[in-house]
């Protein structure tokens, strides 16, 4: 199954030596952390309010404790661990393949699987800071807390994700953007290119090759050389780094 395709994979793989992926939801659901958009996705559940509310800046203001309580138990899997795609990707970065990943994900599943130059687009849940004094606390503490994660000086946690109505970190734009412009192959992954203006970037692709590994079909024609409808942990995992 895949077996040309993954073939090609590895014949446009062997002749890039500048390669950015750019993933999304679908990298971590091999892991078992749910996606979006997909049919067993969290949009797809049923909540008091809808996920997309309940994940806004809004929300987070209004109903603190409704949000952490959807946030610890629906967004913040710290048991979870890299899958193949993960593992693979930071394999071609440490050939000296790979020059950056670019994820849409909060999971930090990409550094724990030895990824060093990871672009978090949404931020991360390993993030997290007093709104008042500004200091530092990790997943575990927010995960284990009672309510509303409150730091010792007695200000209310927030975790360093980019929520709804918030603008995405200027600096990692840029860097996004430059990586992809100097890329010989953009390999994009996980993602239906839904959301802006992440899904965006890849206009900035003027290399030779662009992959697309996705279950399902992309929301825009980017026209991809290779597209392959298959779970990206299965493909990767069958690239052979040389």
């Amino acid at each position: 199954m895949y077996k040309e395709e993954v073939r090609r994979l590895q014949e446009i793989i062997d002749d890039s030596s500048q390669i950015v992926f750019f993933g999304g939801a679908g990298v971590s659901t091999e892991s078992d952390i749910p996606d979006f958009r997909s049919a067993d996705g969290l949009y797809q559940q049923k909540y008091k309010y809808s996920p997309e509310q309940i994940v806004s800046h809004s929300f987070f203001v209004q109903n603190t404790e409704g949000f952490y309580e959807f946030y610890k138990d629906k967004m913040m899997f710290l048991d979870a661990l890299p899958n193949q795609a993960h593992l693979k990707l930071a394999e071609l970065e440490k050939a000296g393949k790979l020059t950056a990943v670019i994820t849409q994900n909060i999971d930090g599943l990409h550094q724990a699987a030895g990824s060093k130059n990871v672009l978090e687009l949404h931020g991360s849940i390993h993030r997290n800071y007093c709104q008042k004094c500004g200091k530092f606390y990790d997943a575990a503490y927010v995960k284990g807390s009672e309510g509303i994660p409150k730091c010792s000086c007695g200000g209310r946690i927030k975790p360093d994700v980019v929520l709804y109505e918030e603008g995405l970190d200027p600096d990692v734009i840029r860097k996004s953007i430059q990586a992809i412009s100097r890329a010989d192959t953009l390999i994009i992954g996980g993602t239906s290119l839904v959301v802006y203006p992440a899904a965006g970037f890849i206009d900035h692709f003027r290399g030779k090759h662009l992959v697309v590994i996705n279950k399902s079909a992309t929301a825009r024609e980017v026209g991809a050389e290779l597209s392959i409808a298959a779970p990206i942990g299965e493909v990767l995992g069958r690239i052979v780094v040389k």
